[in-house]
């Protein structure tokens, strides 16, 4: 059975259910109907007996999904369409809820771009496919957004470090990065990809067993960050953070400090109160603050800003509402009460 439908394609091939994003153009950027689309095909792959293993890839060699569709989303929101947009979010979340829970074998192929909204239909799944292509990020800092799709879940139970890393910097990693900060699971070269889906076909996720291997050298050397840096976003209050970097002279402390500090002040002091809540809080706990979270992040002015000079005007710097992080922890706390 084939069918295709709202930018995506779905097929059951003995037994292996394959979806496949099919908005190559837009880079798989997630609209509200293929986030319909996708929850109806694996709903009904959930109830078939004869489904046993479902894998989500990619159409397109460039991505397999760089996130929600930011474009769409302003407009919604410029419009005051804001039901639209929360609806869309929180469609959004139920399906990254639905695939933590997923009660067959789920694989990911992260082949090309993951970011955002990739990860949340990749990293609540049980299985994490990445290539020598593969490139994963959570970037919504830069937005004047914060990481959503259960970010605040997933990033707080990385390896040491890594989920305030990414977190709060919005870097890329290659596959050897995404393997030892937890993100992945396996790593196969892309010229092997249609090979293991027709393995899952034929042997269920044991597939995987014979195919995973370990990811070329890092290229160019230092790219990943060094313990040093991942040990300070371990243990380092945000107030404290930039000047714990600045006293590390690697490269990749200063390319951490250079995104921390061009990132929206305002939503690098969300993303780390909702990590540190994150921590400690069940996904559907971490679901519904981020839900919450979103509906007030969306109606400030940092997310227009920083939208709108990442893909209307690209290449000029964003204005944020705040000039420092210190300047948004204050704010932050006195809308609190003076608590965090």
């Amino acid at each position: 059975m084939t069918a295709t439908t709202t930018r995506i394609r779905a097929e059951v091939r003995a037994g292996l259910g394959d979806l496949a994003l099919d908005r190559p153009e837009a880079l798989n950027a997630l609209t509200p109907d293929m986030v319909a689309g996708i929850t109806r095909v694996l709903s009904r792959w959930a109830d078939d007996d004869t489904v046993h293993t479902v894998v989500v890839r990619s159409t397109s060699p460039r991505a397999f999904c760089a996130g929600g569709d930011i474009r769409f989303m302003r407009e919604e929101v410029l419009a005051q369409r804001l039901d639209q947009t929360m609806a869309f979010f929180a469609d959004e979340y139920a399906l990254n809820e639905f695939i933590a829970s997923y009660p067959k074998p789920y694989v990911a192929l992260l082949d090309g771009v993951a970011m955002g909204g990739g990860l949340g239909l990749s990293v609540h799944g049980g299985y994490r496919v990445v290539t020598e292509h593969s490139v994963l990020a959570m970037p919504e800092t830069s937005i004047g957004f914060f990481p959503d799709v259960g970010a605040s879940y997933f990033l707080p139970r990385l390896a040491p470090g890594w989920g305030r890393y990414l977190g709060l910097t919005g870097a890329r990693v290659d596959a050897g990065g995404a393997l030892r900060s937890g993100l992945a699971t396996h790593y196969v070269p892309r010229e092997h990809l249609d090979d293991l889906v027709k393995a899952l076909t034929r042997k269920g996720i044991s597939a995987l067993d014979g195919t995973h291997g370990a990811p070329p050298a890092l290229d160019p050397p230092g790219a990943a960050p060094a313990a040093a840096v991942l040990k300070v976003f371990g243990e380092t209050p945000l107030a404290e953070l930039e000047a714990e970097l600045r006293v590390l002279t690697d490269p990749q402390a200063e390319a951490a400090l250079a995104a921390l500090l061009s990132a929206s002040p305002s939503s690098v002091v969300t993303t780390d109160r909702l990590l540190c809540l994150g921590a400690q809080s069940s996904l559907s706990e971490c679901l519904a603050r981020e839900l919450a979270t979103a509906r007030d992040a969306i109606r400030r002015p940092d997310f227009d800003e920083g939208v709108r000079r990442a893909v209307v005007e690209r290449g000029t710097t964003p204005v944020w509402s705040h000039a420092t992080i210190e300047d948004a922890a204050a704010e932050d706390a006195d809308a609190k009460g003076g608590t965090q």
